[in-house]
């Protein structure tokens, strides 16, 4: 296993300290990390603003002087969206930019381009949405595939994000070039046994993506009994891998005994404990490194 550092952690969404491509590709050698997953959206790779082959080259460039792999092009896709606007192609316009992230995946020698499915609304809508998150995978799946690169699947949004939900949506699909990239976080909050769904899934895996939150219980205040109601789910704030509630040791041991070898990624994809400031996400950075070590060592 490869840990690898994504960079929406330095991309300032949350108020953190924000890096450009090439000041992250130096940050994350300078941590100790071996491969990086980069954003394929504004402030890092996106594609309005690499587009020609002398922007990619100076990116290949970086990568090669900081001594790390370009492993992943992360994509921010929802299938499901524009329910209200049937006339505007919605899914076309993704997959157009799900092939110019594989473009520029090969471009970088990376390996994976990373989307999600769709989010769901309705229930009545399910099954439709549904369907349209099955259609444009394949397609997306065979797009990626002409550029050599693989097509990962992460189980963020709501369409197949259950362990039982992620495999049935995988097999519907049915593509030898959609791969799993199925993470511990997106289940753990709701009780769900991460050994036995990473072992599931470990053989269809090519990367996993960790966070690791507390709890942090919310109330409402009821004055005419004067108490607090309590309010269901409670927030969450993230911490170094290890800090939190997540079962990491029991995931890895799933993952270990499923056969999987591929990247390990760290992201801070939210608010973090202790600010934002660029000495604080170095920190959490770091102990989180130490801490995949310790997770993926025989």
């Amino acid at each position: 296993m490869i840990p690898t550092l994504f960079s929406v952690s330095y991309a300032g969404t949350w108020g953190q300290h924000r890096l450009d491509v090439a000041g992250f590709l130096r940050k994350a050698a300078a941590l100790g990390y071996a491969a990086v997953e980069i954003g394929g959206k504004r402030p890092h790779l996106a594609p309005l603003d690499f587009s020609s082959d002398e922007s990619l080259a100076a990116v290949r460039e970086a990568a090669r002087a900081a001594g790390v792999e370009i492993a992943t092009i992360a994509g921010y896709t929802d299938f499901t969206a524009g329910r209200h606007a049937a006339e505007v192609p919605f899914v076309e316009m993704q997959l157009a930019y799900v092939a110019a992230l594989a473009r520029m995946a090969r471009a970088l020698d990376a390996k994976i381009v990373r989307v999600f499915s769709g989010y769901s609304g309705e229930p009545a809508d399910y099954q439709a949405d549904w369907n349209k998150c099955v259609k444009a995978l394949g397609e997306a799946a065979a797009l990626v595939a002409d550029f050599g690169v693989v097509l990962g699947l992460q189980n963020h949004h709501d369409v197949g994000v259950s362990v039982e939900g992620f495999e049935e949506l995988l097999d519907d699909v049915g593509h030898p070039n959609l791969k799993a990239m199925f993470d511990p976080w997106s289940i753990a909050l709701h009780g769900a046994d991460l050994y036995r769904a990473a072992l599931r899934l470990a053989p269809r895996m090519v990367q996993t993506t960790l966070a690791d939150y507390v709890r942090i219980n919310r109330y409402v205040y009821q004055p005419q009994l004067v108490n607090y109601q309590r309010l269901d789910p409670p927030a969450v704030r993230a911490v170094p891998l290890g800090d939190g509630f997540i079962d990491l040791p029991a995931f890895f041991a799933g993952l270990k005994e499923g056969g999987f070898t591929g990247y390990v990624a760290y992201e801070m994809c939210s608010p973090v404990r202790g600010g934002g400031s660029e000495a604080n996400l170095d920190a959490a950075a770091e102990k989180s490194l130490l801490a995949i070590r310790r997770l993926i060592a025989p």
